[in-house]
């Protein structure tokens, strides 16, 4: 993401990550630029997991959410 983009999202405030969340996740995907679940459909599961924070539960409620909007994972 470039860091306008990343910009432009933290100034619109829009993020449809999963509610719920852990604390830890949300910094580490926020602080990685990732704010929109379409973000992930370019990245595989493994990449978002070396991001420090994130776990196996953070995980699984993106995956969740991808797949409740038709959406997953970039397969590698």
């Amino acid at each position: 993401m470039k860091q306008n983009e990343k910009q432009l999202y933290q100034v619109e405030g829009e993020s449809d990550l999963p509610p719920g969340l852990a604390k830890p996740a949300q910094r580490a995907l926020k602080g990685a630029g990732y704010l929109r679940l379409e973000q992930f459909t370019t990245v595989s599961e493994s990449d978002v997991l070396q991001l420090h924070g994130m776990g196996p539960k953070a995980l699984e409620q993106i995956r969740r959410s991808l797949a409740d909007k038709g959406l997953s994972f970039q397969n590698k």
